[in-house]
């Protein structure tokens, strides 16, 4: 009974994965299914559920609504709830405000808040790029590809991880592809932000693989 009042409240699929609307969640909460967490320094992150009427699936979404402006501050909200090696992940993403950096994220083969990957869509730099973040230290491991990302404008992001092999499409079109042998094993997966962003994610969707 507990497992089918869960899929009930995410409106999950066992064929399809899971999707996360937070649309049954309370207002100004973190989500019980989250564990907010941070790599290096700067004011604690604030996750928490806002109302936005612009979503796919109103009325809530998932935010990052802290604006520190240290500059390798990367707030973080990983899910409890999957640990995989293989599969993909996506989430609708709205950039809302941010000086410095206007940028969110998806972490996989997440192990600590020292050590995951991480896929960027920065609205203020128009690019997508991916990261591996090691012992605290963020690394690129590629160049960054040019692409509109709108400000106040909602993109899907999304991670198809095989192996040592990863995809990353923005509004299903493929734009980035890499391989690296850092984290291999499985992991968490989660949301990301930098600096001042102040960003709002909506319909979380996993598939393990």
């Amino acid at each position: 009974m507990r497992t089918w009042s869960w899929l009930l409240a995410f409106g999950m699929t066992a064929a399809a994965g899971r999707v996360v609307t937070f649309d049954n969640e309370q207002l100004g909460k973190t989500p019980p299914e989250w564990t907010v967490a941070m790599t290096n320094h700067g004011h604690a992150p604030r996750w928490e559920i806002v109302k936005d009427l612009t979503a796919a699936t109103q009325p809530y979404v998932f935010a990052q609504v802290s604006a520190d402006p240290v500059r390798d501050r990367f707030p973080l909200a990983i899910f409890n709830d999957a640990t995989f090696r293989d599969g993909d992940v996506s989430v609708r993403l709205k950039p809302v405000s941010g000086h410095y950096v206007q940028a969110g994220g998806i972490v996989w083969r997440y192990r600590d808040e020292n050590n995951y990957y991480v896929a960027r869509a920065n609205a203020l730099d128009t690019n997508v790029q991916v990261f591996k973040v090691e012992n605290g230290r963020r690394e690129p491991l590629m160049a960054g590809v040019h692409h509109e990302i709108p400000s106040n404008g909602w993109s899907i992001l999304k991670v198809s991880a095989r192996g040592n092999r990863f995809q990353v499409y923005v509004d299903h079109r493929r734009i980035l592809q890499g391989w690296d042998n850092t984290f291999l094993s499985s992991g968490k997966v989660g949301l990301w932000t930098v600096a001042d962003s102040v960003t709002y994610f909506d319909d979380f969707r996993i598939n393990p693989r």
